[in-house]
């Protein structure tokens, strides 16, 4: 009788190590894919990604070219399925056209965890569930770290604008800006791990941690979140007085 042969068994590192592979190999290919289309046409999706929709005439006066030049661009992104347009009535008179990206015009962004790292993260949940607990602890203790020496000796602002270059590195296309009372907010237009954020509330309850303790003089708050319905997650960060 064939005996069925041992399966592996994989450690904490074994799949963290696995699903950096994967990230690398999904964000290969959105760059690939990015880098096909013309320099002006990758620019209107990013400035779709950033603002969530606008129009030819915006469009045009943000790139500096004509609207019926912007309007030919449109055409062909819409044409390939990247984005969709909506008719908006604000008066009297022919309703405008807004734009905004498909699914496949959002896939294009940078996902560092697609459906095999959802699975592997399944697997691990389903077999050892105080596992996953611990590869999300390592992944932040990991991040926490490597922030923590960037933001060395820099006063807040400095700090602040770090902290969202290093969230733009990681994919999430951050940015912040600063308000009249000294606060700040921290906007990330795109979400680098809506998959696994979907299925497991530790990436979300992560990425707060990770800004709590790479600032930890100041006070961080989540005021929009993407898995609650809006377009982008944002913190509002304050120093922390005393």
């Amino acid at each position: 009788m064939n005996r069925p042969l041992p399966q592996p068994t994989l450690d904490a590192s074994d799949v963290e190590v696995r699903v950096r592979e994967i990230e690398r190999a999904e964000r290969d290919r959105q760059q690939v894919a990015l880098r096909t289309l013309p320099a002006s046409r990758r620019e209107m999706l990013s400035i779709l990604k950033t603002e969530g929709s606008s129009d030819a005439d915006a469009l045009s006066t943000q790139l500096g070219m004509t609207a019926s030049g912007a309007r030919q661009h449109l055409t062909a992104l819409e044409q390939g399925g990247l984005i969709e347009r909506v008719s908006v009535r604000s008066g009297p008179g022919r309703p405008r056209h807004r734009f905004s990206l498909t699914p496949a015009g959002d896939a294009l962004f940078p996902r560092h965890y697609g459906s095999l790292s959802t699975e592997l993260l399944d697997y691990v949940a389903e077999d050892n569930p105080d596992m996953l607990e611990r590869i999300f602890a390592r992944r932040s203790q990991r991040r926490i770290a490597q922030a923590r020496e960037r933001l060395a000796g820099l006063d807040f602002r400095e700090m602040v604008a770090e902290v969202a270059a290093i969230l733009d590195e990681d994919g999430y296309l951050a940015d912040f800006q600063e308000a009249d009372d000294g606060s700040f907010v921290i906007t990330e237009h795109n979400c680098a791990v809506l998959t696994v954020a979907l299925r497991y509330q530790q990436a979300c309850t992560s990425e707060i941690a990770f800004l709590k303790e790479a600032m930890p003089n100041a006070e961080v708050t989540r005021i929009a979140h993407r898995i609650k319905g809006a377009h982008v997650c944002a913190y509002r960060v304050v120093p922390r007085s005393g």
